[in-house]
């Protein structure tokens, strides 16, 4: 456990809460954790999720982006359901982006584990995009991914990571039930 790896959970887990309670504040702290995970995944090899990390930077710039865009009138952050459509292109990508990644680095480079790296951060790539669209399955998303890199972190000796992805799969659960509220609230009051 270094001091990268414990400052990049602190900062992990205040975005993650923020993103659960709609905060705005997620982006810029998401900004800053993707820049400490990059280098700290870089030291250990898992150039999927060290790439991932410079994806997700541009995707937080897209994600404040949006959240912006879609505030109410009182600032707050509406969210959506995701439809069925949406959902398979999306997780058809990540399937798509899955094997293209895992071929990749395992024939072009010395990664831990180039399969499920690959995997996980194909998928992390549509669960952000849904969380940047404000889709309530984005938790639903994140908590399956959460579980794997959970064992994949504990394999790889990030200990502290691997209590962060746990705590996150369960910030992610809460994140989950609040939207799922909004969503619920939204449509008695007929917005």
């Amino acid at each position: 456990m270094s001091l990268l790896e414990i400052i990049a959970v602190i900062i992990s887990f205040l975005t993650i809460w923020l993103t659960a309670r709609r905060s705005m504040l997620c982006w810029p702290l998401g900004l800053i954790a993707c820049a400490c995970y990059f280098k700290l995944f870089h030291d250990v090899r898992l150039y999927a999720d060290m790439t991932l990390q410079l994806l997700f930077g541009l995707s937080m710039v897209y994600g404040w982006i949006a959240w912006r865009r879609g505030a109410d009138a009182e600032g707050a952050v509406t969210v959506n359901r995701l439809s069925i459509v949406t959902a398979a292109i999306g997780l058809g990508l990540g399937a798509a982006g899955s094997l293209a990644i895992g071929w990749l680095t395992s024939r072009y480079t010395d990664a831990a584990l180039p399969w499920v790296d690959s995997a996980l951060s194909s998928f992390s790539l549509v669960a952000q995009y849904w969380t940047a669209r404000r889709y309530t399955a984005n938790w639903l998303l994140w908590i399956a991914v959460d579980i794997i890199y959970v064992g994949m972190f504990l394999f790889k000796g990030l200990w502290l990571t691997a209590g962060l992805y746990a705590a996150m799969t369960v910030l992610a659960v809460i994140g989950y039930q609040r939207w799922l509220e909004v969503v619920s609230r939204a449509g008695r009051d007929g917005r």
